[in-house]
């Protein structure tokens, strides 16, 4: 946790990030906007299956994923999975792609890019919104 996370820290973290990191215990993110606005200012989310990124991400495509823990795990059992989980993709998968392949690193950049934004911004909501409460 960051003391004093407010817009303006919140634009500095994001204007020099290459990756958000966001790791929730799953169950317990409400929504996840700072990942929203990371993804929009090209940070590739890296996270735990919770929150809005359940709608959003595709492991390797869009972002990367901390692969799910049973839930039934202790609360000790669960963060030790989680942490295995973080450094196996990011060991494997992120960095390679990184370092060794920086086109398909900029393919996930901009596939994060261009599809958060029609999903997440308030057009959408509103038109939903309008959709649902009256059609």
């Amino acid at each position: 946790m960051l003391v004093g996370y407010e817009v303006s820290l919140c634009k500095l973290l994001k204007d020099g990030s290459d990756m958000w990191l966001y790791n929730p215990i799953v169950t317990r993110e409400a929504s996840g906007t700072s990942g929203m606005t990371a993804a929009m200012n090209a940070s590739v989310n890296f996270s735990t299956y919770d929150g809005w990124v359940c709608e959003f991400s595709k492991h390797g495509h869009n972002s990367y994923l901390i692969p799910e823990a049973d839930p039934n795990l202790s609360e000790e059992a669960r963060d030790q999975h989680d942490m295995l989980g973080f450094y196996q993709v990011l060991e494997t998968e992120v960095l390679p792609t990184y370092y060794d392949r920086p086109d398909d690193w900029w393919d996930v950049v901009l596939n994060s890019m261009n599809e958060v934004v029609p999903f997440f911004d308030s057009d959408r909501m509103a038109d939903e919104y309008y959709t649902k409460m009256y059609s």
